[in-house]
């Protein structure tokens, strides 16, 4: 069965990078479509970034594009998101899903993704 884990999170500065792990166990990442999503409470989850498992086509939400960078590491079956500048508004719960899907493409709707990680905190404050 397939299994999610993040790491990488904690309090950081405006401004400041955090780098957000999620490996995978179960399942080769070759074969896994990776989305990373945020919640706050009170609000829906939102989609932030996927990331293909055919070609390494990445795809980010428009609050995060130029500041995060979403990447594959398949010898270490984990998925990074790199994050710079971070804001404030990016504090929240992070989650890291996959679907296990062949395809040059990948989305950020919650529905297409099966498995999910624990989630993991993101807190930006001065």
């Amino acid at each position: 069965q397939l299994q999610l884990v993040e790491s990488g999170g904690g309090l950081m500065q405006p401004g400041g990078s955090l780098r957000l792990s999620c490996a995978a166990s179960g399942f080769t990442l070759d074969y896994l479509v990776i989305g990373w999503f945020r919640q706050v409470p009170g609000k829906e989850r939102e989609g932030v970034s996927c990331i293909s498992s055919s070609d390494d086509n990445a795809y980010y939400a428009d609050s995060v594009k130029g500041r995060f960078t979403i990447t594959r590491d398949n010898a270490k079956n984990t998925v990074y998101l790199q994050m710079n500048s971070l804001k404030p508004e990016d504090t929240a719960v992070y989650y890291c899903a996959a679907s296990n899907v062949r395809s040059r493409f990948c989305s950020l709707v919650r529905g297409g993704y099966r498995y999910w990680g624990q989630g993991i905190q993101v807190t930006v404050s001065s």
